[in-house]
């Protein structure tokens, strides 16, 4: 068991504290803000994420998991300090490393032994040494190492990703160090997850690397998908052919309304300014957030060729949180459709099973409803942003009936548009041929034939 405190109590914080105290190990969690202290030692989260709140019950009823605003005991009475801040963008992409260097400075005034300093945000390449030089200018006295340790969660799906990542990266500055953080990780070694073992500055690019490559196929797919609507190509059957390609893979080749969240849109950035900090040209970086955001307004435009103009017109949005299963509503998506639909004077109708209260605290004027049949009620069309899953096996009749047009713009290509047809909806999608009832489509080439062409393949 390691003695293990956890500076900063946010997203990753929280995650990264409670897994940790569920392997075993004794773990304080500390915040600066006083009163989310006290909420959390009542097991009061202040995000939601499936599976956190069991979580963090049940560790601090074994005695594992504690939360405190006492730095210097925490500091202290610790052997592993993980740094879990924010890092947010500045203008012109760069990171703000304020919040980092401040928690650096604190451990370096409270440490009195060796300590292991384990930073878990996500950096830019060369922070180790900025952080180490910090503490050593301040404190040339003190004894520790330098670890980068990069998440990987998904937010929706955090824990089962700390429990059973597909790799875990340490980047030590000494083999002390690099020992004794593998120890940490001990329940996952032992499952046989690889461990990518290597320098600090190598670990801080894998973490920004992974989410550049991510958020490019992202950017890729949906360009692909504009290419399919205007020729009439079918972007369903493109990406199963590229998919099929081992070199390629399935993962994030679903096109749709552009990524959001605190990761993607930041590090893409972040990593671009990295690179022209050292006067590094890197222009496939550099167009990944610029497609980005015209994939986003190539959404408002559907809607407007599907609607008419927006002045005057009620729309149901189903989903408003940058993806399912989280209440995370940072660079969603949805909130660029909301505000080009009410800066037009149209009346937003709105439902997400998580995210309502914080986009209410971002558009006061949006209307959160109860269900998605009372965002739908009386709506000239509705807008599927988010897949949860509950709009998986949505009542699409219900829909349709409470709906003043049977119109569907869906973002996120949940539904077979041939279904669709046949329910009655007009009804848009990304990449897909739009369906109007009554029409007879030239050429049938979506998902439902192309499983009875793989049949037909398979017979022969």
């Amino acid at each position: 068991m390691k003695r293990v405190c956890v500076v900063g109590s946010g997203y990753v914080g929280l995650v990264t504290g409670a897994c940790l105290a569920d392997f075993g190990n004794a773990v304080v969690c500390i915040d600066v803000d006083a009163d989310r202290v006290e909420k959390l030692k009542a097991a009061d989260l202040p995000i939601y994420e499936p599976a956190l709140q069991e979580l963090v019950e049940r560790n601090i009823e074994r005695g594992r998991l504690s939360f405190s605003s006492e730095m210097a005991f925490a500091i202290k009475s610790s052997e592993i300090v993980f740094i879990c801040v924010g890092t947010p963008s500045l203008p012109g992409g760069a990171v703000d490393m304020s919040f980092v260097y401040k928690a650096a400075a604190t451990i370096g005034e409270y440490m009195e032994d060796y300590k292991i300093i384990v930073n878990k945000s996500t950096v830019p390449v060369g922070t180790g040494d900025a952080v180490a030089e910090l503490i050593r200018k301040a404190h040339p006295d003190r004894d520790f190492d330098i670890v980068s340790n990069p998440e990987f969660l998904r937010e929706g799906s955090a824990i089962d990703d700390f429990m059973h990542p597909n790799r875990v990266v340490i980047g030590a500055s000494s083999r002390r160090a690099l020992e004794v953080i593998v120890d940490v990780y001990r329940p996952l070694y032992q499952s046989d997850v690889p461990m990518v073992l290597t320098d600090v500055e190598s670990a801080e690019m894998i973490k920004y690397a992974s989410n550049a490559m991510l958020a490019a196929k992202i950017s890729f797919i949906n360009e692909i998908a504009a290419i399919c609507e205007a020729y009439g190509a079918d972007v369903s059957a493109v990406t199963r052919g590229l998919g099929l390609d081992e070199r390629i893979g399935t993962h994030n080749l679903n096109p749709g309304a552009g990524y959001g969240g605190s990761c993607f849109p930041k590090d893409v950035t972040a990593l671009a300014a990295t690179a022209r900090a050292r006067d590094v040209e890197v222009p496939v970086l550099q167009s990944i957030d610029q497609s980005n955001r015209l994939q986003r307004q190539r959404m408002i435009a559907k809607l407007r060729e599907l609607v008419g103009p927006f002045s005057g017109r009620t729309v149901c949005l189903l989903g408003l949180s940058f993806k399912p299963d989280t209440d995370d509503v940072r660079e969603a998506p949805a909130f660029d459709m909301v505000g080009a639909l009410l800066d037009e004077g149209a009346v937003v109708r709105a439902y997400d099973p998580a995210a309502m209260e914080n986009a209410k605290a971002r558009f006061p004027d949006l209307l959160c409803c109860s269900d998605p049949y009372e965002a739908c009620q009386g709506a000239d069309c509705a807008v599927l942003m988010t897949e949860w899953n509950e709009f998986r096996n949505i009542d699409l009749p219900r829909v349709r009936n409470s709906l003043s047009q049977p119109r569907i713009l869906d973002c996120r290509n949940l539904y077979d548009p041939r279904e669709m047809q046949r329910l009655g909806f007009e009804y848009v999608s990304v990449g897909r041929p739009t369906r109007t009832p009554g029409e007879v489509p030239d050429v049938e080439n979506g998902p439902s034939d192309l499983d009875r062409l793989t049949r037909f393949a398979a017979e022969l």
